[in-house]
């Protein structure tokens, strides 16, 4: 192992929602604790495209990690997200039946549900369902009603915990690979990266995609992640549906859903298909077209032509179950592997297995003095009342600037994530964390104002301000090349 970048309790290897909320409850005690996260922001692969649902734990097998951390995660979200200012709703989820077949499955997942801990499950039928929620298809039979099932903002359960971690002492460092982990007589000693080596007593696998990979570094090849990509429609802020619909599951999936989000617009997705690993997979046709078809059988006023956005987003199937555990061989190494659905759900639960199993394998630590839970939000102007606003920007006036004009982001806000306690270094991480350039304008008008303000914020040119990262820069062609030159004569 080449000369230290530095020393650790405890390194994380992936900054997606299972390992930000691990380096968060990690913080809670007196440690050393390093993340590492390849892209230039957290939250830049599974957890950054996926359906934004808190699941009631329906589908997972009873005594399973799925179903044990689905309801447990269900349960702490609301606290979480309140001490992280994050936005969140218990809305529920009706599964919905088309015939007496599926009205079978809906009754075998009510039985399931209800031996994983669920509560105030019912299956609904007739007028009553179709008062419950009007925009259902008339051939829809029944549905299964969970009241414990919600949407939440995946963009900033992620972010927001991370930016938590490190205001109580975590480092975060972006833009570095793991390539190895370094074993001393079969113990973890340490992770090599492309960025410089780091010697650490525990190392925490939440690769994500990635995290067989992370494992065979160590010597274990019982695991092969098989991804599978998720296409979905983005449409307009509309009331389309009340509560979450999903069809009735199928062995690899559970299904084609209609989700209202918590800032108004409705996905719908996602498809379930083998694809290679890949963080940015592009949406493809053929599954945009099955997202329709099967959409509209459940619930017909689900206008895709208001569609403002597709995306796909590419999840680490692989097991069965969750891969949770310490390692035989090489001591110090837990593994947090195989975390799909419900894995957004179940993250914050994750994270405090996480921290028991590194205690009961020798990780002894003391509450850090000082911790502090809350994460305070920079304000949003467009969540103010008109008396709190004018006050805000008697303060500082860049609040009153719209810039996005399609959700109302200010240049405060935009100003306030290039300076946070993770700053903004892309347009991606200005977009998480503001909601800028993802309305129906989709970057058109106020691209250019942002591409403006990260410059001056961040002491570059325009044209070295990125998407997402070294080789995604915004603007190029000869313009910016005689630019380029007059700014470096």
């Amino acid at each position: 192992m080449s000369s230290g970048t530095g020393s650790y309790d405890v390194v994380i290897v992936g900054g997606g929602v299972v390992g930000c909320h691990c380096a968060r409850e990690l913080s809670r005690y007196d440690l050393r604790v390093l993340l590492l996260e390849k892209e230039s922001d957290v939250c830049s692969g599974a957890s950054k495209a996926n359906s934004a649902i808190v699941h009631a734990c329906l589908s997972p097998s009873p005594g399973s990690f799925k179903a044990r951390l689905c309801l447990e995660g269900n349960r702490l979200m609301p606290q979480v997200c309140a001490d992280l200012g994050v936005a969140f709703e218990r809305n529920g989820a009706l599964t919905v039946a088309l015939h007496e077949r599926e009205l079978r499955v809906l009754r075998a997942l009510q039985t399931r549900g209800e031996r994983n801990g669920e509560r105030d499950l019912r299956i609904l039928s007739g007028s009553e369902l179709q008062t419950f929620e009007p925009a259902l298809a008339p051939s829809v039979r029944a549905a299964l009603l969970s009241p414990s099932a919600g949407i939440v903002d995946p963009f900033m359960l992620t972010i927001a915990a991370a930016e938590n971690a490190v205001a109580n002492g975590v480092e975060v460092r972006l833009e570095t690979r793991a390539t190895g982990v370094v074993v001393e007589g079969e113990r973890v000693a340490g992770v090599l990266t492309d960025r410089g080596d780091f010697r650490c007593r525990f190392l925490v696998n939440a690769a994500g995609l990635y995290a067989d990979e992370v494992m065979r570094y160590a010597g274990i090849d019982s695991l092969q992640i098989r991804p599978r990509r998720g296409d979905y429609f983005v449409l307009d802020k509309m009331d389309l549906v009340r509560h979450t619909i999903f069809p009735v599951p199928t062995p690899v999936s559970k299904g084609i859903l209609i989700v209202p989000t918590t800032h108004g617009n409705v996905l719908l997705g996602p498809t379930s298909l083998p694809d290679c690993r890949s963080d940015l997979p592009p949406a493809s046709a053929a599954g945009l077209a099955a997202v329709r078809e099967q959409v509209l059988r459940l619930v017909p006023g689900a206008d895709t032509s208001r569609c403002i956005a597709v995306f796909a987003g590419v999840r680490p199937s692989g097991a069965r179950d969750f891969v949770i555990g310490m390692a035989r061989r090489p001591r110090g190494l837990l593994n947090l592997a195989g975390i799909e659905s419900p894995g957004l759900t179940a993250s914050p639960a994750i994270a405090r297995l996480a921290v028991s199993l590194l205690a009961e394998a020798g990780l002894s630590a003391r509450p850090r003095p000082g911790f502090d839970p809350i994460r305070r939000p920079p304000p949003r102007p467009r969540e103010l009342c008109w008396e709190e606003r004018a006050a805000l920007i008697e303060r500082d006036s860049r609040y009153g600037r719209i810039v996005c004009r399609c959700e109302g982001v200010s240049e405060g806000e935009i100003v306030a994530a290039t300076r946070g306690p993770l700053p903004a270094r892309t347009l991606d991480a200005v977009k998480k964390r503001t909601r800028a350039m993802t309305g129906r304008c989709q970057a058109g008008f106020d691209m250019p104002l942002i591409l403006e303000i990260m410059a001056r914020e961040l002491g570059v040119e325009p044209w070295q301000v990125t998407k997402y990262g070294p080789g995604s820069e915004v603007l190029a062609g000869p313009s910016v090349a005689c630019l380029r030159e007059e700014a470096e004569a």
